[in-house]
């Protein structure tokens, strides 16, 4: 069977460059998975994405299905027969389904009974037959929010289409996709050379655009082209600049032959707070910005035109003049609410919903404040700092910059705390209170910022699950799930010792509006546990671990996460099969056992084998050294000393018969196997651990 590269391209109008990688990597995995379903083997796959277009080049493309071999199975042979041997019509029914006489059937046994058979082969489709409905089917999965219609067509995709290139080899293959009739024609960059191009083969594609087209196809070759353009610009004034991830990869959706230039903003700007100057470039010019050796931002910025101009100067300057505005409308609003204090915008927040049930923005604050007052206390920080910054926190969102960059929420509120003379704490902790703000990103440094961050982010979580309103499956329209990563990430990350149990009880008592039962403080405080099972399964940790501390609930995240790395060490020792086993074996024991177990008291004059008075004075010698350990919370010390156990737990199961018929005996090895397991529980549940 010969093999061909195939290509494919969609030309559109500017595709929204957000999107533009996502909607890329969707068609490349779609027509892979497209073309596996099909049986249609290749050696490579590569897509291309730019403003204009999106492609994928399949090298090495089977030209057709393999051979496909068709078993089928008919009635039993008794069933198909009769006494004289004649083909009864449950025979003859298959046997024409099949097309065949019943003389040209085959026989076959299944499970264990001898049938009727017909085997033939099936000659595959050509992948040019083929590949029409795959390739429709890849761009039909694409992830379109809206998709939108032109003319008046009835077909949808997120940009009216206008050419579709599809060549398998040097054939195009002939066909509609999307409305638009194949060729085997692309075009080039919509002014440096809007013309048609024709591609001979797959392979020349991306060449023929780059070099006569004027048009860098790969969408990560552009990407790493703008990437060092930007980098080289930033290098001739001495300064760094700054490549946002977001920023690039947005950019890179939006040119097709990327020109790297550099232009210049008044200094006086720079009174304004740099983070303000950064949004207004990045959101509303998407330009990128410099930094000097010190790190501050200096009064340059870097656009990535999508032409080469023969005066480039004049684009420049253009430049210069359409961000000028944009900065001074951020200088505007800076110096308008510095005229203000932030307290001064309490009065405003009461007429901001944070949720029908739950209140008015006002409303969270003064919640929020009362419970950083108590966690303070609770972790040795200034409850009046804590208090403070609460009660300010969310006072930013009623000003003009915020109004106007929603992102620079709490960053604002920091500057505009410290205009007020407010106590650089308290300024800070309103910066903090968001973090983390997304997976990676960093947690609070401060004392008082971590207060903050830990009681808002649980005050959301308690009274959205209060009011009826937890995550769901896969939605989590209150992003829950992150501000409990969040609250989990602080009290580890910053070793803060909190008892989050009972703050979440104190948290529901600072509720007017509604009633929060006991039931939705247990839920919150299973949620926020629970968040660990993921934490940890991306540190490599076995999930045996977690759910052997998951098991006992520790109330102090701190706490579980010491109980959890201690496990960890535990079960890569050689010890620990067999002491899980054996704690397994005793949580089975007691399950089952009738008797009265809180009380029970071991007698040693009842302990006749030798075997269990070994277990008895090994476990009395134990608990004296390891209790002051988990006391401690030295737990992997402690888990390390009980290691040593294994050899008299090991000997007391294979020589002593635990459920012995006398009532005595009996009682008296549940109650050491009791003390025994009780001893583990002190830090988990091992019996997860048993590999069985």
């Amino acid at each position: 069977m010969s093999e061909q590269d195939f290509l494919v391209e969609i030309g559109t109008e500017e595709l929204p460059p957000k999107a533009l990688g996502a909607l890329s990597k969707a068609f490349e995995n779609n027509m892979k998975t497209g073309l596996e379903q099909a049986c249609l083997s290749f050696s490579a796959i590569h897509s291309y994405a730019t403003p204009r277009r999106l492609a994928v080049m399949v090298s090495e493309l089977l030209g057709e299905q393999p051979e496909k071999k068709i078993e089928r199975m008919g009635p039993a042979v008794n069933a198909a027969f009769d006494a004289d041997g004649n083909p009864t019509l449950a025979a003859l029914g298959f046997a024409r389904s099949c097309g065949v006489e019943v003389s040209k059937l085959a026989r076959a046994s299944k499970g264990g009974v001898e049938k009727l058979s017909f085997s033939t082969s099936q000659a595959g489709a050509s992948a040019q037959h083929l590949l029409p409905e795959i390739v429709s089917a890849a761009l039909g999965k694409l992830p379109i929010p809206k998709p939108m219609r032109w003319g008046s067509s009835r077909e949808e995709f997120v940009r009216p289409v206008h050419w579709v290139l599809m060549l398998y080899g040097s054939e195009c293959i002939d066909t509609t996709i999307l409305g638009v009739t194949t060729g085997a024609t692309t075009r080039g960059h919509r002014f440096l050379y809007n013309q048609k191009i024709e591609v001979p083969l797959p392979a020349e594609y991306e060449s023929l655009l780059e070099e006569t087209g004027s048009v860098i196809a790969d969408f990560e070759k552009r990407k790493e082209c703008i990437r060092n353009l930007v980098t080289e610009e930033g290098n001739k004034v001495g300064a760094t600049a700054v490549v946002d991830d977001a920023l690039l990869d947005e950019v890179t959706g939006l040119v097709e032959f990327p020109v790297a230039l550099t232009g210049k903003f008044d200094e006086h700007f720079l009174e304004v707070p740099a983070e303000a100057l950064i949004i207004a470039m990045k959101s509303h010019q998407r330009y990128f910005y410099l930094l000097d050796g010190d790190s501050n931002l200096i009064p340059y910025f870097i656009t990535v035109s999508n032409i080469r101009s023969t005066d480039p100067a004049q684009v420049i300057t253009g430049n210069e003049r359409v961000i000028r505005p944009r900065l001074a409308d951020a200088r505007f609003f800076y110096e308008l609410d510095k005229k203000s204090s932030l307290e001064s915008h309490l009065e405003q927040l009461k007429h901001i919903v944070f949720q029908k049930q739950l209140g008015t923005v006002f409303d969270k604050s003064q919640r929020v404040a009362s419970l950083a007052g108590y966690i303070a206390q609770q972790l040795g920080a200034d409850p009046a700092q804590c208090k403070r910054a609460a009660l300010l926190s969310k006072c930013d969102l009623v000003t003009s910059m915020v109004g106007e960059f929603a992102d620079l929420q709490g960053r604002m509120g920091y500057y505009y705390a410290l205009n007020d003379g407010e106590d650089p704490a308290v300024a800070v902790a309103i910066d903090e209170q968001y973090m983390p703000r997304f997976a990676g990103d960093s947690i609070p440094a401060s004392l008082t910022g971590s207060v903050l961050a830990v009681a808002d982010k649980l005050d959301s979580m308690l009274g959205m699950f209060a009011v009826g309103h937890p995550p769901t499956g896969s939605r989590d329209p209150f992003a829950l799930r992150r501000s409990a990563i969040g609250i989990l990430r602080i009290l580890v990350e910053n070793k803060l010792d909190l008892n989050i149990l009972t703050t979440i009880e104190q948290a529901a008592s600072g509720f007017d509006a509604v009633n929060i039962e006991q039931q939705a403080c247990m839920d919150v405080f299973e949620f926020l546990l629970d968040r660990f099972r993921s934490w940890y399964t991306d540190q490599g940790i076995p999930i045996d671990v977690f759910q052997s501390v998951m098991a006992l609930k520790p109330q102090r995240p701190l706490d579980f996460h010491e109980r959890i790395l201690a496990v960890h060490h535990f079960s890569k020792l050689q010890q620990a099969q067999s002491l899980s086993a054996a704690n397994k074996r005793v949580s089975n024991l007691l399950s089952k056992f009738d008797g009265e177990l809180a009380d029970s008291v071991i007698d040693e004059s009842l302990l006749v084998e030798p075997a269990e008075k070994n277990l008895y004075e090994a476990l009395t010698g134990k608990m004296g050294d390891v209790a002051p350990l988990f006391d401690e919370g030295q737990y992997r010390d402690g888990l390390q000393q009980l290691a040593s156990l294994r050899d008299s737990v090991d000997t007391f199961f294979d020589s002593v018969l635990v459920m012995s018929e006398d009532q005595g005996l009996r009682n008296n090895r549940i109650a050491l196997l009791q003390q025994l397991r009780s001893l583990f529980l002190r830090v988990a549940d091992i019996s997860f651990l048993h590999k069985s």
